[in-house]
């Protein structure tokens, strides 16, 4: 039997800033933000809550290039785009049609549940940078 979840302030203050997030905040920058609010928070409590809301299913964590795992609340099915030239990860609206989603299935004797695709390329702020050179 599974142990029910204490409540803390500081896991919904972590989740919320999440949810408020549309940029994919990393670790670091969710732990400025909440420390806001709770001054003594540790960045080990924020990386340890950010893990457990992850294996809840409450956020997606997406790890980029930079290294730096960011994060996501909205947990509808879509993909990410990041820039190779400043770095910015943003949503991107795909979606697997369900006919290459069955195809995969066909392929694959194992059960898919779920999916990440993470598009690299050229944002539209750096191409017009690149072009103005």
């Amino acid at each position: 039997m599974a142990v029910p979840l204490k409540k803390s302030r500081q896991r919904e203050a972590i989740l919320q800033c999440v949810l408020s997030h549309h940029d994919h905040p990393t670790a670091d920058n969710i732990y400025m933000e909440v420390r806001e609010d709770f001054p003594n928070i540790s960045l080990g409590t924020v990386y340890r809550n950010l893990s457990l809301l992850t294996k809840l299913g409450k956020i997606q964590k997406i790890t980029c290039d930079d290294h730096a795992d960011h994060f996501d609340g909205e947990l509808h099915q879509h993909a990410h785009f990041v820039c190779t030239s400043c770095g910015h990860l943003q949503d991107f609206p795909f979606q697997l049609e369900a006919s290459s989603y069955e195809a995969l299935h066909e392929k694959f004797d194992g059960s898919i549940s779920e999916y990440s695709i993470l598009f690299r390329g050229i944002c539209s702020k750096c191409k017009v940078d690149m072009n103005q050179q």
